[in-house]
């Protein structure tokens, strides 16, 4: 077999595992893979060793050629029977397989095969058409078996969705040696138009800066040694000149032999520019302003003018319109609510408004701002349009900069560049491609006040730098980046899903602006979740672009800005209305790209990539158009710092998400502190909520800001900016962390729940609590908001009983708290002994400040009781506890969610209520008889442990509020007497009428006058969350009194389980549906209780003692008037 040195290494065929039914196919496949041989040409293939993949692997292999086969492990008893030739790669998944066949290729040849056949050609080709690779594709079309493709694709280009240019990516022959042939032809041609200039394919991979720079830094050294011999130069230009010459009639002669096709390559002024390009590599390097161009372009001749390099792209194409009646209604629909929204909330002005308002920058004044703008050029043939439009701007630029990173037209750019001849533009280039970023990381560099970024597809209007300066001048979008084009992210769907943001036929996918298809237009300017290919915004926020490292340099950039704008300088980003009639305001006057189709490709892996990236940033705390227009309301954000915080917040997060009509999420930084796969392992919930789009986890990525870093500034920036956007997006009644997090980012928290203004409370539980206060699920949304609010002072009357003081100690040492602060005070007569005072003076108390009052004259219990505590706020509530009482556990998690529940919820109203027993009573204490009774039994027919409202106050525990204790204190001045007989309040039948020197006869009184009542407890045996251990004392005295008290009577067994379980339906009841009875234990409602005080007619002011009852002045305690009960 004869021989022949191709220009391809190795080429990819795509084929079928079937033969398929034609004889034919297999003789091409045979056929194509001696065709390889001859032309020593490596194969590589699918790794199958069946059907057509194993005819051309065996032929290949049989020619004495390499044979790589790669092929994904799940394939493999699929595709691979019996022995395989030559070289396998197993790979994870199709992806990988295409990836790696790509990058081992030099060409791609399809022979007919199914589906898989063609989805892995039109990928190739699909990369072509974005400038991945510039590889030929070519089809063999064996018995015209690709015929109907190429009509739909010639349908395509006819149709306006495939330009003429793009169908050439595709070569097509019916035998294998007439494709190959046309194929090298190709690849010929395409290696002359990049004639002189060469550069690494594996440096395109780079994302950072320096690599570029490295380059500039290695031409100096080549400068030195090309100045050294000004003689040698012109011999050697000489020489190279007439090899250009030779070459050129060389390749010319080739070009007209017949075997080549004339119909792929028409034109012929490929030859004449050879010449042109190889004399680069001997005339000295031009250097424009402080940029050293890249060693491959050292000497490119600056032409005359423009017109001798200039190359233009024309883009034929009829405006495509949407026939489709319910996405046209669907899109104008949400696009109007958006602008109805943005009107009514911030105001949206026209070109004309805008250009009226007041800016810093005046273009004809001394104030005109400097403007660099950067065009970003790749392969396009756009530059010089762009070039000319920006050069008759009505405001001149300040700088252009053209920048082309691992362009294969570098050269050409560079000459265009060149031929304008303006100091003004400059040409900056390297052989790494700093892909999407990279033109970002140049404008950090310049001096002027604001940046013009462009894509190379747009050719703004004349207008347009005039436009852009006067608006972002203004006071209203200073602070923003503005553009042309932009999108409006997904809304959310029924099933509480987001879509991507390619769903066809959705009105939730949001929004692509302008969009003529569905005739939007922008004539009044609209805020958008991110900005299209052009971004005018000032230098200095050009920097917050790289705070946090993106999730991908693939892809995304422009969302990428939007997000960090809004979340580290609460910027906007905006899309600016248009003159319709006049072009020259248009950012995109030539309409190449917002008028053909969207910027974003429909390539599917990008489309996830993008789709994944929009939700970290929404999921992060970016605040997009739909968060803005559906303001949420949901009653807990968890944040946990760990996968351990996790696991102790866990009961809690599974309580509220239980509890109907509760909404609660969690957060945690992401990264190397607890990613969302952590998070869910540790709830037990399925790895796969972390890849949905729906609202469960909220995963920060704190550490694509931290890095590696000592300081913790990085993660509380992160913290604080991803949850203030959160809480803001979220708006949750609480937010809920350990109370043992982390320092800094417990201050990250506070800062962003305090720079919320919809009345966010952070709450700090200590984790032994955590499990015990599940009833925070059950209290309304309402209520939540007031976890903090409340400030209870616990208030001891100790006099002489170390031990008992003791024992009640040690019991509020055990009990659960929530985080909150509490402060103690003991209040002892002047006669305490030295036991007790220095048992208090030794108490360690870690909840709250410590305080001792003693008295220097001897006051008796009611002195001692009454000085104890005296509030001071509407918030402040005391507790009020003798040191014969001891307490339960639970007692404090009581009183918190009893006052939460009644009294901070501000859908209750039960003004009623003036203090919460910790006890519940054994005995009718007003009755002289002191009958036995159990609550538990009473109530048994609405719930045997439901709590209830009495008349009766609690002196064995109770908690105080702030409201009815001033009043308390004005009424027991007003009505104190030595005489107990004097007192002119005799409630009928009760025995407190004659109980002297007792505050708490005061506080009966006034409750049963005005219709107060307390909250008591009621559990099984009378568990309580106090006890009385009837120790002898100021009432209790071992000669008078002490057999009249049986303390079984008395003293009530402790709660040391949850209480919660025991309550209702687990919960606290509705307050409309609390039991209320009167002094003596009879049930009356709060009306009749009201009604009996006011038929008795004693209180200080004399009412209508029908329908009238006392009301004070609540901030003094001072009665002030009669009114309707």
């Amino acid at each position: 077999m004869e021989m022949e040195q191709s220009k391809f290494k190795r080429i990819c065929v795509f084929c079928g595992s079937s033969p398929g039914k034609k004889s034919s196919y297999k003789d091409a496949a045979v056929e194509l893979g001696n065709e390889l041989v001859s032309r020593n040409i490596d194969l590589v293939y699918g790794g199958g060793s069946i059907g057509l993949m194993g005819l051309i692997s065996q032929a290949v292999y049989a020619g004495g050629r390499h044979v790589i086969g790669v092929i994904p492990k799940t394939l493999m008893p699929r595709e691979i029977t019996g022995e395989t030739v030559g070289e396998v790669k197993a790979v994870a998944d199709m992806h990988q397989r295409k990836a790696e066949m790509a990058r081992q290729s030099d060409a791609f040849i399809a022979l007919p095969g199914g589906y898989g056949t063609l989805e892995e050609l039109l990928e190739v080709i699909t990369w072509a058409q974005l400038g991945i690779h510039d590889k030929p594709v070519g089809l063999l079309n064996v018995d015209g078996y690709y015929n109907s493709l190429l009509s739909f694709i010639d349908k395509a280009v006819e149709e306006g969705f495939i330009s003429p240019s793009e169908r050439h990516i595709i070569i097509s022959a019916p035998t294998p040696k007439e494709l190959v042939k046309k194929m090298e032809v190709e690849i010929l041609s395409d290696w002359i138009e990049e004639m002189g200039f060469f550069r690494n394919q594996n440096a395109r991979s780079g994302d950072y800066l320096e690599g570029m720079l490295s380059d500039y830094v290695g031409v100096k050294s080549k400068l030195k040694a090309q100045r050294s011999s000004s003689s040698t130069k012109v011999v050697t230009a000489l020489t190279f000149l007439q090899f250009a010459f030779a070459v050129y009639a060389t390749f010319l002669l080739y070009y007209m032999s017949p075997s080549v096709d004339l119909r792929t390559k028409p034109d012929f002024t490929w030859a004449t520019r050879i010449a042109q390009q190889w004399k680069q590599f001997i005339i000295p390097p031009h250097v424009l302003g402080r940029y050293q161009e890249s060693a491959s372009l050292i000497g490119a001749e600056i032409p005359a003018n423009p017109t001798e390099v200039c190359e233009h792209e024309k883009i034929d194409f009829q405006q495509k319109k949407s026939n489709d009646a319910q996405m046209i209604k669907l899109k104008t629909e949400l696009y109007q609510e958006v602008l109805d929204f943005q009107s009514k909330k911030y105001g949206a002005e026209t070109l004309k408004q805008l250009m009226s308002m007041k800016s810093k920058w005046d273009l004809r004044g001394p104030n005109r701002p400097k403007v660099t703008v950067i065009l970003n050029h790749f392969k396009r043939k756009t530059l010089c349009a762009q070039l000319d439009s920006l050069l008759q701007q009505t405001l001149p630029f300040h700088h252009v900069w053209v920048i082309a990173f691992g362009s294969p037209n570098e050269v050409l750019l560079k000459r265009i560049v060149d031929s304008y001849n303006d100091t003004r533009i400059s040409f900056i280039s390297s052989s790494y491609d700093f892909k999407y970023y990279g033109r970002f990381q140049m404008a950090l560099q310049t001096e002027a006040d604001l940046v013009y970024i462009l894509d190379d597809d747009m050719i703004p209007g004349k207008k347009m730098l005039q436009i852009l300066s006067h608006v972002a001048g203004t006071n209203k979008y200073k602070n923003s980046v503005l553009g042309s084009i932009g999108r409006i992210l997904p809304f959310r769907q029924k099933d509480f899903t987001f879509p991507s943001y390619r769903k066809f036929r959705s009105k939730e996918a949001g929004l692509y602006l302008p969009d003529p298809a569905y005739d939007i237009t922008i004539d009044k300017i609209v805020q958008v979740d991110f900005l299209s290919s052009s971004w005018f915004l000032s230098a200095e926020l050009v920097k917050t672009l790289f705070i946090e490292a993106p999730f991908t340099f693939i892809t995304g950039e422009d969302l990428h800005l939007s997000y960090q704008l809004q979340k580290y300088r609460n910027a906007g980003s905006f899309v600016l209305p248009v003159d319709p009639n006049d072009k020259e305001t248009w950012g995109d006057s030539e309409h190449r790209l917002a008028y053909v189709s969207e910027t974003t490709v429909i390539f599917k892996d990008i489309v996830q990539v993008r789709d994944e990236q929009w939700w970290r940033a929404l999921s992060s705390g970016y605040i997009t158009q739909w968060a803005a227009m559906n303001p949420q309301k949901i009653d807990a954000l968890f944040y946990a710092h760990s996968a351990d915080e996790v696991k102790a917040l866990a009961p809690l997060i599974e309580k509220f998400r239980s509890a109907f009509g509760k909404k609660a999420y969690i957060a945690v930084p992401g990264g190397n502190f607890c990613p969302c796969e952590d998070a869910a392992t540790a709830l037990n919930w399925p790895k796969l909520v972390c890849k949905e789009r729906r609202f469960k986890i909220f995963d920060l990525a704190v550490g694509h800001l931290s890095g590696i870093s000592n300081s913790e500034v990085p993660v509380v920036q992160a913290v604080y900016s991803s949850m203030k956007g959160l809480i803001q997006i979220h708006n949750p009644s609480v937010v809920i962390v350990v109370a043992d997090i982390d320092t800094n980012v417990k201050k990250a928290l506070k800062m962003a729940v305090e720079t919320n203004s919809n009345g966010t409370t952070l709450i700090l539980l200590p984790r032994s609590s955590v499990s015990r206060v599940l009833w925070m699920a059950d209290l309304r949304t309402t209520a939540l908001p007031n976890w903090n609010r409340m400030r209870i002072s616990i208030n001891i009357i100790t006099q002489n009983r170390v031990h008992s003081l003791t024992r009640l100690l040690k019991s509020l040492s055990n009990a659960y708290y929530v985080g909150d602060e509490i402060p103690i005070s003991f209040n002892m007569d002047s006669k305490v002994d030295e036991a007790t005072i220095k048992l208090v003076g030794s108490f360690e108390w870690p909840h709250g400040p410590k305080t001792l009052k003693r008295r220097i004259i001897q006051g008796g219990l009611i002195r001692a009781v009454s000085e104890s505590w005296y509030p001071s706020s509407d918030d402040d509530f005391g507790l009020l506890l003798e040191d014969d009482i001891e307490v339960s556990p639970y007692y404090y998690l009581w009183i918190k969610y009893a006052l939460l529940a009644y009294h901070y919820d501000p859908q209750v109203s039960l003004p009623e209520i003036s203090s919460i027993s910790l006890y519940t009573p054994r005995v009718v204490e007003v009755v002289k008889e002191r009958p036995k009774w159990n609550p538990t039994e009473f109530f048994k027919r609405i719930h045997p442990n439901t709590p209830y409202l009495h008349q009766l106050p609690c002196s064995w525990g109770a908690v105080f509020f702030p409201k009815q204790w001033r009043e308390f204190y004005v009424y027991m001045n007003m009505r104190f007497t030595e005489d107990a007989k004097a007192n002119p309040v005799q409630i009928p039948k009760s025995r407190t009428n004659g109980w002297q020197a007792s505050w708490k006869k005061f506080l009966i009184d006034m409750m049963y006058l005005r219709g107060y009542v307390s909250l008591y407890p009621n559990f099984p045996n009378q568990a309580s969350f106090s006890t009385n251990h009837m120790e002898p004392g100021a009432h209790i005295s071992a000669k008078d009194n002490v057999v009249k008290h049986d303390k079984t009577d008395f003293e009530v067994p402790l709660l040391k389980e949850d209480f919660r379980t025991l309550l209702p339906n687990g919960k606290l009841p509705p307050a409309s549906k609390l039991p209320s009875l009167n002094l003596f234990n009879q049930p009356v409602s709060l009306k009749g209780l009201k009604a009996s005080g006011a038929k008795l007619g004693q209180d200080v002011i004399r009412c209508d003692n029908k329908t009238e009852i006392v009301i004070v002045d609540h901030s003094t305690g001072l009665p002030s008037r009669c009114a309707k009960f």
